[in-house]
């Protein structure tokens, strides 16, 4: 299945609805950080925000938002979503994020939550000593259970993702590039809720994030049998256990 068709499926979604038990060992929190870099009067761009529950939840009280998703379907979400909420000055909108059609220095801050990204587009964006915040995945992510099924996102590269990331940032222009590894537990109540996790992430899909490759197609099912492996080796009494390895950047312009 093609990358922009997972998410046009998906889009009623949300992490809620998997009551996943998050203890975060890392302290780095990037809703904190937008919040401190922020005021009343900033305008900040959200990049890939999905259906938009945390822009709308998280983002904290400012002059603009934009937020931007590929998926049509997404956007519709994310705009049903606006309509409940009593959230104002934010607006969705669809766009690719390789390919931005944003003014140039008009934002005081871009989110990247878990998306590929072209910092260069990004720092055109920005206003000067304009700020980016950057939330992903990274390549020794559930480790274990890669090892199990044999695939699963970078998890024959040889770079890291965030790493690679890094880079980029450094390469387009921005300063005080910070990288921040993160470390999380996660725990699921049972197998159906884990399995169906596993179905709605690309944890388990087999691309490369080193060569820049794009995704092509997310899995259908799982085998249960390496799933059960598993959860045998990994349940305890808060549940099943992932442990997950993910990764913040904060960069100026």
């Amino acid at each position: 299945m093609k990358e922009k068709e997972y998410y046009e499926q998906i889009k009623d979604w949300s992490f809620d609805e998997f009551e996943i038990k998050t203890i975060r060992k890392t302290d780095w929190d990037m809703f904190k950080l937008l919040k401190k870099v922020t005021n009343e009067n900033s305008k900040i761009l959200d990049l890939g925000t999905g259906g938009g529950e945390k822009v709308l939840k998280k983002f904290p009280q400012v002059k603009e938002i934009l937020a931007t998703d590929f998926s049509k379907e997404m956007i519709t979400t994310a705009n049903e979503n606006l309509k409940k909420s009593k959230r104002k000055n934010i607006t969705f909108k669809i766009m690719d994020n390789l390919n931005m059609n944003t003014p140039k220095e008009y934002f005081d801050v871009v989110v990247a939550r878990h998306t590929p990204t072209d910092p260069k587009q990004i720092y055109e964006t920005l206003k000067p000593n304009g700020y980016l915040i950057v939330q992903g995945v990274d390549m020794f992510d559930c480790h274990e259970l890669k090892r199990i099924f044999g695939r699963g996102q970078a998890y024959n590269d040889t770079k890291p993702i965030s790493i690679i990331d890094y880079e980029n940032i450094l390469d387009a222009g921005f300063k005080d590039v910070e990288l921040i590894p993160i470390h999380e537990v996660e725990y699921f109540k049972d197998e159906e809720t884990l399995y169906n996790f596993l179905l709605k992430v690309p944890i388990l899909d087999d691309f490369s994030e080193e060569d820049g490759s794009v995704l092509d197609y997310y899995i259908p099912s799982l085998e249960k049998d390496k799933l059960k492996k598993y959860i045998e080796r990994n349940t305890y009494s808060e549940g099943i256990k992932l442990i997950r390895r993910l990764y913040g950047i904060i960069a100026k312009k």
